[in-house]
């Protein structure tokens, strides 16, 4: 009997034990995860538990805003407080940016395809500033936002179509497949904290493609959610944001227009975000809109502030699955055919790249005009009565 209650103990033993030993394991994972944060990218849960409650989002804004999936190349900025100063250690000029091998490759390429735009920095389109140089009007008055778009030469009269697909620099496998499988006209939104930024945009514009660069802005659950160090803020002054806007600008050269990443919260704020737009504008360089948040909004900063700016007229994948991606494509040939011209916003999925790629095979025989974004915001700014037409210079 004695023997028989000694193997029973046993038994019992070892998987008591084991499980103790997972229990152990998964605890001191989590602690882990907690405080140091997930190896997946997402933010540490201590700290995001100690962050205060995001502000709820006024009841007028139109379009709810998309969170995207970001990983950040910059250090942590969870230990800047709000409006201090911000270590510069990190930044590169775009000199020495391009001064890699993939660079040289990028400006071969330039030269040898014929969609290939301009080598970018143009002469006299830069000027020194804080933190490198920043895009310039030329003494000519010639626009950086001019010179980097791309040239179209299609018929005004036919629906214009642009799509701009951002978060490029992040994910290498999709930007490579964006760049290279997309026309040319299609144009590419860049994050500015991308490792081999200039790199990247140089190979973009080798392929045709014009380009934008992200400018980080306060969403309604900042810091939870917080996009960066040089995130504009709604109710920072004007001079820190300046600050912060001026770091963004300088750290590439070749873009012909900034648009927003996140920034729900600010873009309910007209002063703040049309602080930033008559800084655009004072640099001769456009700025697009997303379209997540509140329109009038928008239009009432940046026509204040006298800028070229334009809206998206859809987000292509807050559903990213493909089905759901076309029929935010065909709304957008709907669109064109009730306005003359659309505009559709698309994140680096493989799938918003792959599906845009088939959708634009077959755009001009369905009586389409695929149009860089550069040449549908120049009409629409028209049609609002500036003086912009669309850029039709050569190459």
């Amino acid at each position: 009997m004695s023997g028989t209650t000694l193997n029973t103990t046993h038994a019992f033993k070892a998987p008591a034990l084991a499980g103790l030993g997972a229990a152990l394991l998964f605890g001191i994972g989590a602690l882990m995860i907690a405080f140091l944060g997930d190896p997946a990218g997402r933010p540490p849960l201590a700290r995001q538990a100690l962050a205060p409650a995001p502000t709820p989002p006024p009841a007028e804004i139109e379009t709810a805003e998309i969170r995207r999936p970001v990983e950040f190349t910059t250090p942590d900025t969870d230990v800047e407080p709000l409006l201090s100063g911000v270590s510069e250690t990190f930044e590169a000029t775009p000199s020495e940016l391009g001064s890699d091998p993939a660079h040289a490759e990028a400006q071969h390429a330039a030269q040898t395809n014929p969609d290939a735009l301009v080598i970018a920095p143009l002469t006299g389109l830069t000027t020194p500033g804080p933190s490198g140089p920043l895009p310039a009007i030329g003494p000519d008055g010639t626009r950086p936002d001019q010179a980097y778009a791309r040239p179209w030469h299609g018929d005004p009269n036919m629906p214009m179509i642009a799509v701009v697909i951002g978060g490029m620099g992040l994910n290498r496998a999709v930007t490579e497949a964006a760049i290279t499988d997309l026309p040319p006209e299609i144009a590419l939104s860049f994050a500015p904290y991308s490792r081999d930024l200039q790199s990247w945009i140089d190979r973009a514009r080798a392929a045709g493609h014009e380009v934008l660069v992200e400018v980080p802005m306060e969403p309604f659950d900042y810091p939870n959610n917080d996009p960066g160090p040089h995130t504009l803020l709604a109710d920072a002054p004007n001079s820190e944001n300046s600050r912060r806007l001026y770091w963004l600008m300088s750290q590439t050269t070749g873009y012909f227009a900034m648009t927003n990443y996140l920034g729900a919260r600010f873009s309910t704020s007209e002063p703040a975000l049309g602080h930033m737009m008559a800084t655009l504008e004072e640099r001769g360089v456009s700025f697009l809109h997303d379209g997540t948040g509140r329109r009038s909004t928008i239009e009432a900063a940046g026509g204040n502030a006298g800028a070229q700016w334009g809206i998206a007229d859809r987000v292509l994948d807050e559903d990213p699955s493909p089905s759901a991606v076309d029929d935010r494509l065909l709304t957008l040939e709907a669109l064109s055919l009730q306005n003359g011209s659309s505009v559709g916003a698309g994140f680096a999925y493989r799938s918003t790249v792959d599906q845009v790629a088939r959708w634009a095979e077959g755009l001009e025989a369905r009586g389409y005009a695929l149009a860089p974004p550069s040449a549908v915001m120049a009409r629409q700014q028209a049609e609002r009565g500036g003086s912009r037409t669309p850029v039709a210079n050569d190459h």
